[in-house]
């Protein structure tokens, strides 16, 4: 008995040790999903698909893609709380992400 507990309790660390890559598209001047659910130390990774430059900037500091162009990529590391963000450049485009 004490041998199946202690592997489930190690599978259960492992599985829960793997970080997860999340995306989020720009395109149409907004986050595409406005709005994500993910654990602590997942990866987003956001990706401009409109002509002019955006940024992913999360108002406390949490992460900053820095100014992405048509085409490019940023990926972020996503602490645990609540993350609201934005475009540096167009302060109406808004998301948000939740990390447990």
């Amino acid at each position: 008995m004490r041998r199946i507990v202690i592997a489930a309790l190690l599978a259960f660390a492992a599985s829960s040790a793997i970080a997860a890559d999340h995306a989020v598209e720009i395109k149409g001047m907004k986050f595409t999903p406005a709005s994500l659910s993910v654990a602590a130390g997942d990866s987003i990774t956001f990706t401009n698909m409109d002509a002019a430059p955006h940024t992913a900037t999360a108002e406390g500091g949490g992460f900053d893609t820095g100014r992405l162009n048509k085409g490019e990529s940023a990926t972020v590391t996503v602490a645990a709380g609540e993350h609201a963000y934005k475009c540096v450049f167009h302060p109406s485009m808004r998301g948000s992400v939740t990390a447990e």
